[in-house]
């Protein structure tokens, strides 16, 4: 089954351009990790990836690959992914979920909130397998905080989701809170059950990300605001009725 979210009602003011910006950025580092081949690809990860144990100090990387300081690396992987599937992902809950908390929080605060739930998400991560040498890439963790915010913004906006089950396929509309509710879920029970520091997918750090984003935008939000929004729209399959007289 393939589910993928499309779009939202939650209002919003102007042109996201940090949400615009990221995406563009992560997109334009992709294409430029395409175009160095395969092996240097590869390299590329433990360059610019977080490796807990380089982090921390317990291990070293080959001179040639010592391009940033460690602690930059923090930075540098959430604009790293390892594939076409990786940075559409990411890139499309970005760009679904990034708008309408670029339009709370304000582009500076939400540029600042986005890099501090990265490193938040990133440094979690770290902490569950401080000795682990599996280089952290992509951008993740740091969108992880995005739909936490969201959450706490907008948790009866709708979501239309696409649902793809072999031949059928449908959309459905679904709470924010069920969505986002069910996603974090998702993450807590596979980080739980998941070897730290095995190769795949940092789920630690979607964790930390989250909760981070929970956290932090009541304190960093536009002045007015509101937390926990009402719902917008009843159901975008619902048509409004016509009138068809003065009696209805």
């Amino acid at each position: 089954m393939l589910a993928l979210p499309l779009y939202d009602d939650t209002p919003r003011i102007g042109v996201p351009i940090v949400t615009y910006g990221l995406i563009a950025a992560c997109t334009a580092v992709f294409l430029w990790q395409e175009g160095l081949g395969p092996r240097a690809a590869d390299a590329v990860a433990y360059v610019y990836g977080m490796t807990p144990a380089v982090l921390f100090g317990h291990a070293e990387l080959p001179a040639r690959l010592r391009v940033v300081p460690p602690w930059a690396t923090i930075f540098t992987s959430m604009f790293i992914h390892g594939g076409w599937i990786h940075l559409l992902g990411n890139m499309l809950y970005l760009w679904l979920f990034g708008k309408a908390t670029e339009t709370a929080l304000g582009p500076v605060r939400f540029a600042v909130f986005y890099l501090v739930c990265g490193t938040i998400a990133a440094l979690t991560q770290a902490l569950v397998a401080p000795a682990s040498t599996v280089p952290m890439i992509g951008a993740s963790g740091a969108i992880a905080g995005v739909l936490g915010a969201y959450l706490i913004l907008h948790p009866r906006g709708n979501v239309v989701v696409l649902i793809w089950i072999i031949i059928i396929v449908r959309l459905i509309t679904v709470p924010a809170v069920i969505l986002l509710g069910l996603w974090f879920l998702l993450q807590l029970m596979s980080a739980l059950s998941a070897p730290a520091g095995e190769p795949g997918v940092a789920v630690w750090a979607h964790v930390g990300g989250f909760i981070a984003g929970m956290v932090l935008v009541p304190f960093v939000r536009r002045r007015g605001v509101r937390l926990l929004q009402p719902r917008r729209t009843a159901s975008f399959s619902r048509a409004p009725r016509r009138r068809r007289g003065p009696w209805g």
